[in-house]
């Protein structure tokens, strides 16, 4: 990928991050935004998406609603931008981070050992 391409692909996510910090810098909510409290909101965020699943079946889960959907959507908008922006506050680039993350996951599970199969890497 060119650093052209890579520009392009993290000129939204800058953007919303951008949007962010304006949205809490307005409210005067930077000092709650540590990098702490950011981690605690996602993960309650996370907990709140879960919600929605918790008593469905496979099928179920596949196949929902419109207004579950619209609340799983919104849901899912929490956690992103709670990640965008503990990513920011630490500096972390996160498109760079996932490519990353996706090549070593690629070196633990390779494609030829790990199709088709749900076991960890030590057990391939």
């Amino acid at each position: 990928m060119s650093d052209a391409e890579a520009t392009d692909s993290q000129r939204p996510l800058q953007e919303l991050q951008s949007l962010l910090r304006k949205f809490a810098a307005d409210r005067d909510w930077e000092q709650f935004h540590t990098p702490k409290n950011l981690a605690t909101a996602l993960t309650v965020e996370a907990a709140e998406l879960l919600e929605h699943f918790q008593w469905l079946t496979a099928e179920q889960s596949a196949s929902l609603s419109e207004s579950q959907r619209e609340e799983v959507r919104m849901e899912l908008a929490d956690i992103f931008l709670y990640l965008l922006r503990l990513a920011d506050k630490l500096h972390i680039d996160l498109v760079a981070a996932g490519r990353d993350k996706i090549a070593i996951n690629a070196q633990k599970y390779p494609a030829e050992k790990a199709r088709g199969s749900h076991k960890k890497y030590t057990e391939l």
